[in-house]
């Protein structure tokens, strides 16, 4: 199954590397370019690609405003995004995961980390590089920029926890039933239940709720 992507920044070297590095995959095609906001939210809404790859700064709409419009709250039908930006510590990027974004990359990430996570996008598998994941959410919540937010209602499961944890260190479901020695059915069903307990919408926002309830830290 091929996986369609529209590829959005301003920076026509940037856009267009991206683009000949995900063309170059069998199973993965860009189907469109943009080269600010208003074009990706209207390409993306004609298009309905898989996956849509965002660039975090770009004129008319910035990355947090395209994320909004397309995997925002109150979205019907949310599409998936992935930011991608050249600060691992930007508070712009915390900003892009609250509006809806699934994940983000840096720049320099390389070829086969970029050919990931658009697979790990298609799917809604984890996003964030597991060696930025913890260092980024940890240093905003120090900040004081993320909230703590209510506990569940029904309490998670001792398994459940593990799970939560492995999701917030961008652990995917395949590497999840690994560690704990579980099938990957056991590991999706978690997951799912993770995430209608906690009233989160992807995986990214169970890892943000692991470490505004102090569940994950350093």
């Amino acid at each position: 199954m091929t996986v369609r992507v529209l590829v959005a920044d301003d920076q026509d070297l940037v856009r267009t590397g991206l683009s000949m590095i995900l063309d170059a995959q069998p199973d993965i095609e860009v189907v469109g370019q943009a080269a600010d906001g208003h074009a990706a939210v209207e390409l993306a809404r004609r298009l309905h690609p898989d996956v849509c790859l965002v660039d975090i700064r770009m004129p008319g709409l910035d990355g947090i405003e395209v994320t909004e419009l397309l995997a925002g709250r109150g979205v019907p039908d949310p599409m998936a995004v992935v930011v991608i930006t050249t600060f691992d510590l930007d508070e712009y990027v915390h900003g892009a995961l609250r509006a809806g974004a699934r994940g983000f990359l840096l720049k320099d990430a390389g070829p086969e980390l970029l050919v990931q996570a658009v697979h790990a996008a298609a799917v809604g598998d984890a996003l964030i590089a597991p060696n930025i994941t913890r260092r980024l959410l940890s240093t905003l919540a120090a900040r004081g920029l993320s909230k703590r937010r209510a506990q569940p209602i029904e309490p998670l499961t001792e398994r459940e926890e593990e799970v939560l944890a492995l999701v917030a260190r961008g652990r995917t479901n395949a590497e999840i039933a690994a560690d704990l020695f579980i099938g990957l059915t056991t590991a999706k069903t978690h997951v799912a239940s993770l995430l209608t307990k906690i009233g989160a919408r992807n995986r990214v926002e169970i890892a943000m709720w692991a470490y505004d309830t102090g569940r994950v830290g350093d």
